[in-house]
């Protein structure tokens, strides 16, 4: 028994192959994700989106990630919005709102639903090659809600739904996630004085939550947090609330975790410990095997996140038809933000999470 619905993936290239047509016809996923190598043109990637959701019987997830600055898979055909530290240190809020407007406005033209965006990461260690350089809105708690929850508003008031990303703290990691799996000292307490902060206070303007491959063994010694039974279901949705939120892991083809777990192992864990999708970016011919893996798990275990994901695709909204007018408007106007807001020179990141 397969079950694809659990699963979001990522595609190939700029157009479906004939393979993973019947792949996806025929596993069902929840949704896909979209990435610079599958974006060549504005009206390529619309076409490519449309595609995807005619394969669905259900309206499907598309999903990217577009946070602006050097996380914007759409730099090949439009301009980048400004990056959270840019428009933390500018500091206006009419900005903030203008780029989480237009983020909207560009992904709800090329055919996208759910943008997973914005990193509520303190920046802990910001000389630190751990992903995040030149993505988080900063370190204090009342700042990152302020300004991620203003660009998170702003897009959502476009039909774009949001997803915070990387509970419980991605910012406490001094290693790249992509490569390893890094581990951090803190406990609980320490993440609810600071990092889960951002998380409570925008609770109700939050669609999904995206997990951390990130190990924290002062509160869970067996399992990183993106497989942490403990930290999903006891702290995120029992302590914490957020029962009602779609919950997801981060990319399980990241070296965080093909390291340690096989492709099925790694998915039936995600479940289990809580996520509703399990989320496979790259190596999308496993997915058939991962289907057979989440197949295996008891309906008892399995039936809460279906739930979830259904509610979640009720939220979703239809693209606006597409217009080259629109288009080229909205690029104007992201053009002119990213001139109006310098970005921060800041060291080097090597991570390639810029480059996907």
């Amino acid at each position: 028994m397969c079950d694809g619905a659990l699963l979001l993936l990522g595609i190939a290239g700029p157009k479906l192959t004939s393979a993973e047509a019947a792949l996806f016809r025929r596993l069902q996923p929840a949704g896909y994700i979209l990435f610079t190598r599958n974006i060549v043109t504005p009206e390529q990637t619309r076409a490519l989106t449309d595609d995807l959701r005619d394969l669905s019987g259900e309206t499907p997830i598309l999903a990217i990630d577009q946070e602006g600055g050097r996380v914007t898979r759409t730099k090949e055909i439009a301009p980048a919005a400004p990056s959270a530290p840019a428009l933390a240190a500018f500091g206006d809020m009419g900005k903030i709102a203008d780029a989480g407007a237009l983020t909207g406005d560009l992904l709800q033209m090329l055919g996208f639903n759910l943008n997973f965006a914005p990193v509520l990461d303190l920046d802990h260690f910001p000389d630190s090659q751990n992903a995040l350089r030149g993505r988080c809105w900063g370190h204090n708690p009342q700042r990152v809600i302020d300004y991620a929850g203003q660009w998170n508003r702003w897009m959502r008031k476009r039909a774009i739904a949001g997803c915070a990303k990387h509970f419980p703290a991605c910012g406490r990691a001094q290693s790249d996630p992509h490569h390893d799996l890094p581990s951090s000292p803190a406990t609980l307490e320490d993440l609810l004085k600071e990092d889960v902060i951002p998380y409570t206070a925008l609770m109700p303007e939050l669609d999904a939550i995206m997990l951390a491959h990130v190990e924290f063994p002062n509160i869970d010694p067996d399992f990183p947090a993106s497989l942490s039974p403990r930290i999903i279901r006891r702290i995120l949705r029992d302590q914490l609330g957020f029962d009602r939120h779609l919950v997801l892991t981060d990319d399980l083809d990241m070296g965080a975790i093909t390291q340690r777990y096989g492709r099925g192992a790694d998915v039936k864990l995600a479940i289990e410990a809580g996520n509703d999708l399990a989320m496979i970016c790259h190596q999308t011919d496993t997915a058939e095997l991962a289907a057979r893996a989440i197949g295996e798990l008891s309906r008892t275990v399995t039936n809460d996140a279906h739930e979830r994901v259904e509610r979640f695709r009720r939220k979703l909204r239809e693209p606006l038809t597409w217009s080259e007018k629109t288009w080229r408007t909205t690029c104007t106007s992201l053009g002119k933000l990213a001139a109006e807001v310098p970005e921060i020179q800041s060291a080097q990141a090597s991570s390639p999470v810029a480059e996907y």
